[in-house]
């Protein structure tokens, strides 16, 4: 992405879109009672909440009735259904691992089944987005967590919760991969790329110029160390200069790393995603912070700095919801990205002639 002069304007940038996370689903729900929904009824109220306090995407995971998470595709059509009848603006973008969570004591977290997970793309009616991992990796969410961050939880350090989420691994091959995307778009349902390092995002280019993924480049970086990149400067610095000026870029991190990685985001016109799925407590760790109080305090926060919150209908223009091309070339072009080398052509490659 290329920050001219004015880039830090707020005249200048998009509007923010708050990506609200509000499921938990590695947690227990005696982990924050106060806010972890359990019922259905609950967890489509919850989704109303979050668009009501400002956020226009919800990232979803679903629970079964007594509080383990759901790894029925027919919850999630039922949660899916749910939310749409009563927030019909706010873009669905649902959890490509559908729930990673043990379904047993002492059992490794783990995504499910290459099947299963291709079974997103059939779900009616059918989400907005779908998140993508790209290339098999370790996604061992507790490594950054100090033990305050886990303290009096179901993932305190030495618990077998701790345990099970220290070895979990993300199954996310390029055959698997290519078919997935195909499949979500032939259902018009537009593939929300999770990456955790720039060489995910070059696999991610290298399938857009041979053209077997020829969608918007829109991305989240994913900065919660333990196989993913840690939510420094320098690291940040990098992916955000390695993103085509056509990318709608999102950022993410973990507990208390959360709130310092958003304001970075929102002061330079990019995009921030927060909850419980992120995040428990306040700045001090004096207390637990619910999901609407963490999408309130962004809201107030960009205000602050001069920059307007999209609303549901803003919010799906800036994420080109329903916008697939056609050709390699033209992904490359929306995306920003500098064409293919043509026959024969000699040095750099340029879209300016």
């Amino acid at each position: 992405m290329n920050f001219l002069d004015g880039s830090l304007f707020p005249e200048n940038q998009q509007k923010l879109v708050i990506t609200a996370a509000p499921y938990g689903p590695e947690w227990q729900p005696s982990d924050f009672p106060e806010d972890i929904p359990v019922t259905l009824e609950q967890q489509i109220q919850k989704a109303v909440d979050c668009y009501n306090a400002g956020a226009t995407v919800l990232h979803v995971h679903g629970r079964e009735d007594d509080g383990s998470g759901s790894k029925r595709l027919e919850r999630t059509n039922e949660l899916v259904a749910g939310i749409r009848a009563r927030c019909p603006d706010m873009i669905l973008q649902v959890g490509g691992s559908i729930s990673f969570a043990p379904t047993e004591e002492g059992q490794t977290a783990k995504w499910l089944s290459d099947d299963t997970r291709h079974g997103l793309a059939m779900i009616e009616p059918k989400p907005d987005q779908v998140t993508i991992a790209i290339n098999s990796n370790q996604m061992n969410v507790v490594e950054q967590m100090c033990a305050a961050d886990v303290q009096g939880t179901s993932l305190a350090v030495g618990t077998p919760g701790y345990f099970a989420y220290r070895e979990m691994t993300i199954p996310a091959g390029p055959e698997w991969v290519e078919e997935h995307i195909r499949r979500l778009s032939a259902r018009g349902i537009q593939t929300h790329f999770q990456l955790a390092n720039i060489a995910q995002l070059e696999t991610v280019e290298r399938m857009m110029r041979r053209g077997v993924c020829n969608v918007p480049l829109i991305l989240t970086w994913v900065a919660i160390g333990g196989g993913f990149e840690a939510p420094n400067l320098y690291n940040l610095a990098n992916f955000v200069r390695a993103c085509p000026d056509g990318s709608v870029l999102t950022l993410e991190s973990s507990m208390l790393n959360t709130l310092p990685l958003n304001m970075m985001a929102i002061a330079m016109g990019l995009h921030v995603r927060c909850g419980i799925e992120d995040n428990l407590w306040t700045q001090d760790r004096s207390r637990k912070m619910s999901t609407v109080e963490q999408i309130e305090q962004l809201v107030r926060i960009s205000r602050e700095f001069g920059r307007g919150v999209a609303n549901g209908k803003e919010a799906r223009d800036i994420y080109k919801i329903g916008t697939f091309y056609e050709t390699a070339d033209e992904t490359l072009a929306k995306n920003g990205f500098a064409p293919n080398r043509k026959p024969g052509q000699k040095g750099f490659t340029q879209f300016a002639r």
